[in-house]
């Protein structure tokens, strides 16, 4: 965002439907001029139809020659109870897109973090979906042996070692932040209780197909409620992701009133070994992030009262520093190249062109990637219908390609380009 655009959206953002209001006013205007051109460092592959979803997954295979993927069958709605996408991957060779293979169909997903697609181990992955009794659980299935089993609840992220998954009420999301979350009752939501003690992270053990709660919602409101008063609040968990050493767990503690739009939001930390739990000094205000292999995490957050992109060292936290501002001073999806630069997004700006930048966290580099269009017709226009398609860029472990979603053709892809 450039002086002003910032200026005006800091007044505004605190208000979510005067936001909204002003960006749609102001992008309809720039509407009117010519479209700027697309840019990319290398040409970028696309597959229509297809999409991964959120950035804070790995959707390339260990060895690369696989890129996880759902398939549309429709677009521009949210998805109706009973409606499915495809789940399965893509052959790569070279980067190149080469076969489709389905393993099976998701009912639980939506266009944002789709069906939580993941790899589980090298030779398994697992994604969310509903029974025929019509309860949210998830599946573990084997792509050699072709045999699949049925975990007892939906998961949010896997641990690095394959054998625990974080999860929560997706049904509490999506009340409290739809589009998000997946139309479908679970047992374990207490909708009506506004800090439920039976409901918030949970871990579940894939080995032994069981699940115990790690922090309640109660217990997350108690940490809270003095410096948020008596005002009527709903609490919930999401964004939740192990470290790469499987010590910690990052999650978001939210809450929101009667209008969902405007949320506050702890960003928490659980220490499996030592079973306690802190917070980051984030303002209330944290929307996304990823760890690195060194116990660090690039968060986009208010920090010493500024919004931007922050590296936090978990245990060190004295020397956590801005990275990048303010020549970087807007929200976007990272995702790690090694464990000293990152690949993030922007939103569309007032040409809704959407870019892809790389990051130096020790220099405060930028690079810009790639700069390319999102059509209005995939803009969210309300708070309930959450169709807008973000980058959510990912890259590849050997740091050679980078995987994102786009509109840019006109239809939902999944798209693909090389880095070096």
């Amino acid at each position: 965002m450039n002086k002003i655009e910032k200026l005006v959206y800091d007044l505004v953002k605190k208000t979510p439907w005067l936001k909204l209001f002003i960006r749609n006013v102001y992008q309809g205007l720039f509407d009117l001029l010519p479209r700027k051109k697309e840019f990319s460092v290398n040409p970028i592959r696309i597959k229509e139809n297809y999409f991964y979803g959120f950035h804070d997954t790995l959707p390339f295979s260990e060895s690369n020659d696989k890129l996880l993927a759902n398939k549309l069958y429709f677009d521009l709605r949210m998805p109706l109870k009973g409606e499915s996408l495809d789940v399965g991957f893509f052959l790569l060779d070279n980067g190149k897109f080469g076969d489709y293979v389905k393993v099976g169909e998701s009912l639980s997903w939506n266009y944002h973090k789709g069906c939580r697609l993941q790899w589980l181990t090298v030779d398994k992955l697992i994604y969310n979906t509903v029974s025929k009794e019509g309860t949210l659980l998830s599946i573990v299935y084997d792509i050699n042996t072709l045999e699949s089993k049925e975990v007892c609840m939906p998961i949010d992220s896997v641990s690095h070692d394959g054998r625990f998954a974080t999860s929560f009420s997706y049904e509490r999301l999506e009340k409290y932040m739809p589009g998000y979350g997946y139309c479908y009752e679970d047992d374990y939501s207490y909708i009506d209780n506004q800090y439920p003690e039976k409901s918030g992270l949970f871990l579940v053990d894939l080995k032994t197909n069981t699940s115990s709660l790690l922090v309640s919602l109660k217990k997350l409101y108690e940490l809270v409620k003095e410096e948020i008063g008596a005002s009527v609040s709903n609490h919930y968990v999401t964004h939740s992701l192990f470290s790469n050493d499987n010590k910690y767990i990052a999650f978001f503690h939210r809450w929101v009133g009667d209008d969902t739009r405007k949320r506050y939001t702890r960003f928490m930390i659980y220490d499996l070994a030592k079973k306690e739990l802190f917070s980051l000094p984030t303002g209330y205000m944290v929307s996304h992030y990823v760890w690195n292999e060194n116990n660090e995490i690039i968060v986009y957050c208010n920090y010493e009262g500024i919004d931007c992109h922050v590296l936090f060292k978990i245990e060190d936290l004295i020397n956590s520093h801005k990275v990048a501002y303010p020549r970087l001073n807007s929200d976007g999806h990272q995702s790690f190249l090694g464990n000293s630069k990152f690949v993030t997004d922007t939103y569309g700006d007032k040409f809704r062109m959407s870019k892809l930048y790389l990051v130096d966290v020790n220099t405060s580099e930028v690079e810009l990637l790639a700069s390319v269009y999102s059509p209005n017709k995939f803009q969210t226009k309300i708070p309930t219908k959450h169709i807008a398609c973000d980058l959510h860029p990912t890259v590849s472990k050997d740091g050679k390609y980078v995987c994102f979603d786009t509109v840019k053709s006109g239809k939902r892809a999944i798209a693909l380009m090389r880095l070096n």
